[in-house]
């Protein structure tokens, strides 16, 4: 994954958690949907299959807690 792609995924990632959060949701299920939302993003801009888009994003190592305060 190129570093423009990289940062698109994160971006959606971080985003579908902080509506998660503010929708009243755990970090946990704002996680879930965060992880399932960039899967979805890079299955549809990499072409690939939805479970192995899902195990790249879970490779990124990505958590609610990386969020910069705002």
């Amino acid at each position: 994954m190129d570093s423009m792609l990289k940062g698109m995924v994160e971006e959606c990632y971080f985003e579908t958690v902080i509506e998660a959060i503010n929708a009243g949701h755990s970090k946990l299920v704002a996680h879930k949907e965060g992880v399932t939302g960039a899967a979805m993003l890079l299955s549809s801009m990499n072409n690939m299959e939805h479970e192995e888009a899902k195990q790249t994003i879970v490779a990124l190592n990505l958590r609610p807690s990386q969020m910069e305060p705002s």
